[in-house]
């Protein structure tokens, strides 16, 4: 342990949200009347061609998941806050609790406009990309899991809700030179969100020796997951 570490020690605390750094979206989905739906979400996570995301079960998002079990994970880059931005404070849903209005929240039909956005037809689902964004990935609901010891998503506040991955879009410039099927990582810069506050992912801090794995070796196989 060095000098400086030594005279930073570390406090217990009890913060009310837990988000460090993870990358933000936009999630589009349809109601059952076909009808689309954007909603800004940053609890996502990825592990071989599957998506878990994080969400509130009374959200429209949630309600379109478990009706229609389709979705878009349009993703942005720093380029695009604006967009994302503009879909903060909004709902689908019609019926804005107190709670959420006190907060500042209201209810927006028209999510792409409001945000200023283009729908872009899908190849595999019904909900809409956005044309804006560099990368869409569409996903069908593999399963749905209640947290916080529910039953069932009815009964739960929290959901995470598993999508397997049936296609990937990105922009030809986020391309790997020389490889059909890989994003270059210098050229694709996710936008994050750290403790409500928008933040790019910034330069590389150093060469990781993971990445002297071909990416190829994890198609068909296990995830790259810690191996100790």
């Amino acid at each position: 342990m060095d000098f400086l570490t030594a005279l930073d020690p570390h406090t217990t605390i009890s913060p009310a949200i837990l988000y460090f750094g993870t990358p933000v979206s936009l999630l589009s989905t349809v109601d059952e009347q076909g009808h689309p739906n954007l909603a800004p979400n940053s609890s996502l996570w990825w592990l071989g061609q599957n998506a878990v995301i994080g969400i509130g079960s009374r959200s429209q998002t949630a309600q379109n998941l478990l009706a229609t079990g389709e979705v878009v994970i349009n993703l942005p880059s720093e380029h695009e806050v604006d967009h994302v931005d503009r879909l903060a404070l909004t709902t689908g849903r019609r019926e804005v609790s107190a709670r959420r209005q006190a907060a500042g929240y209201r209810h927006v039909r028209d999510k792409f406009a409001e945000a200023r956005v283009t729908p872009l037809d899908s190849e595999t689902v019904a909900p809409p990309r956005i044309a804006e964004f560099p990368v869409h990935v569409e996903g069908v609901v593999a399963k749905v899991h209640p947290l916080g010891g529910a039953a069932n998503a009815a009964e739960a506040d929290l959901l995470a809700v598993e999508v397997a991955v049936a296609r990937v879009h990105v922009r030809e410039s986020l391309r790997l030179a020389g490889h059909a099927n890989r994003v270059d990582p210098e050229r694709w810069d996710p936008l994050m969100l750290s403790f409500q506050r928008f933040f790019g992912l910034g330069a590389e801090t150093r060469p990781s020796r993971l990445a002297t794995i071909d990416e190829e070796w994890y198609r068909g196989s296990s995830a790259p997951v810690a191996a100790g």
